[in-house]
């Protein structure tokens, strides 16, 4: 497929049926045929997401197999779980991961101290927490970093928002591709298996999805899995959605 002539300012006017095209072809792609043909044909520098979540391996592994030495991105709230911060440790040694982390410019102790609990009081508070602990930090990261196209291991599988998202798309003036967006509970585990990689730690306790200690719960008889994070207010915290993308 031709390609229009890129460079790293113009993703915000990309003419609508080019990424439809793209899409259209990509659709039928292999995760790891998708990973290869957005560096080939989308403007570096790329950058790697991670929450090193409950099936963070995946993306780890597959990107760092096709770039040894791609950035990869963690948002630390300092409210994880230590589990999590063992598993980053474990997954950074492991795969040799070229590792940047970014919170907020105040830290968990100071912002707890002058906002409180803001993830207990309300959806607004908590739409101001995310904002101020992962967006913000997560967009002087990809700044810094100078990225142009970022890679993100999200699901359709998981929310209603990201039923909708294709494998290709444009978020706050960067490429944001999704290798896995097609991929089933089965196909991760298929993945997570033939490669020896391990799931979260927490997975064995119950735990479906992962953030932070206060706002994460195990899954449980009865329960719907978006009732896991935030006691259900939300699922989406602002990092893969527009505006407040809450």
């Amino acid at each position: 497929m031709t390609k229009p002539a890129i460079n790293n300012r113009f993703p915000a006017s990309l003419p609508k049926p080019w990424l439809n095209q793209w899409n259209e072809l990509l659709e039928k792609e292999t995760a790891t045929a998708r990973v290869e043909w957005a560096m080939e044909n989308l403007p570096a520098q790329f950058v790697l997401s991670s929450s090193f979540g409950i099936q963070s391996a995946v993306m780890l592994h597959m990107l760092t197999q096709v770039d040894k030495n791609i950035p990869v991105l963690l948002t630390d709230t300092g409210h994880l779980f230590p589990e999590t911060y063992q598993f980053i440790e474990q997954l950074t040694e492991r795969l040799d991961l070229n590792l940047h982390v970014f919170s907020a410019k105040e830290s968990a102790a100071w912002q707890r101290a002058k906002y409180g609990e803001e993830w207990a009081k309300g959806e607004d508070e908590l739409k101001a927490y995310n904002r101020r602990n992962k967006v913000e930090p997560l967009e002087r990261g990809l700044n810094e970093l100078e990225a142009s196209t970022w890679f993100s291991g999200v699901r359709r599988q998981q929310s209603s928002h990201r039923e909708g998202l294709s494998v290709v798309s444009i978020l706050r003036g960067r490429f944001k591709v999704h290798p896995i967006i097609d991929w089933s509970n089965r196909d991760v585990h298929q993945y997570l298996t033939k490669h020896n990689l391990p799931y979260h730690p927490l997975w064995d306790h119950g735990y479906v999805s992962v953030g932070d200690v206060h706002s994460t719960r195990p899954l449980e008889l009865g329960m719907d899995e978006s009732e896991t994070r935030f006691s259900g207010m939300q699922r989406e915290c602002g990092l893969h959605t527009d505006g407040d993308g809450i």
